[in-house]
């Protein structure tokens, strides 16, 4: 026997799985870049997913989770900024009422509308999470500048 200790290698199912599930979300999330939707975050979460089953793709995660980080904290940076983007959640959730009631409509339909609707309520969810972490950081800026400043 060898000494030396080799990384472990994920199983051929769990590669298969990874690749079949982190490859879908990728695509999906590369749809949503250019369509209304959470794109950027679907990319992130194919990368984590296709990094679990194959450990090379995991150089692309970081720089990809910071820039996702990045544009959430931007959508909450000012107060402009968090009216338009709950505005746009609204919006989409507005067109998926009409898109899942007009079946008229190109793609219309409760497919069309069901992912309408959740795209605008992951959008409401995202700008929660960013606005809490924003002010959480801000917080404890100004807790280690006061604390400093006391010193």
């Amino acid at each position: 026997m060898s000494s030396r200790r080799h990384p472990h290698k994920p199983g051929f199912g769990k590669r298969v799985a990874c690749g079949t599930g982190g490859g879908l979300l990728l695509v999906v999330g590369v749809a949503l870049l250019v369509l209304p939707g959470p794109g950027l975050l679907l990319v992130l979460a194919g990368l984590l997913v296709l990094a679990n089953g194959f450990p090379k793709a995991q150089k692309f995660v970081a720089p990809v989770e910071k820039r996702a980080m990045q544009a959430a904290e931007e959508s909450v940076s000012s107060p402009l900024r968090i009216v338009f983007s709950i505005g746009t959640g609204v919006a989409l959730m507005a067109a998926g009422v009409v898109w899942w009631v007009v079946p008229g409509l190109p793609l219309g339909g409760w497919p069309t509308g069901a992912s309408l609707e959740l795209s605008g309520l992951i959008l409401l969810g995202l700008l929660v999470v960013s606005y809490r972490r924003v002010q959480a950081k801000k917080t404890s800026t100004s807790d280690t500048a006061t604390t400093t400043a006391g010193a």
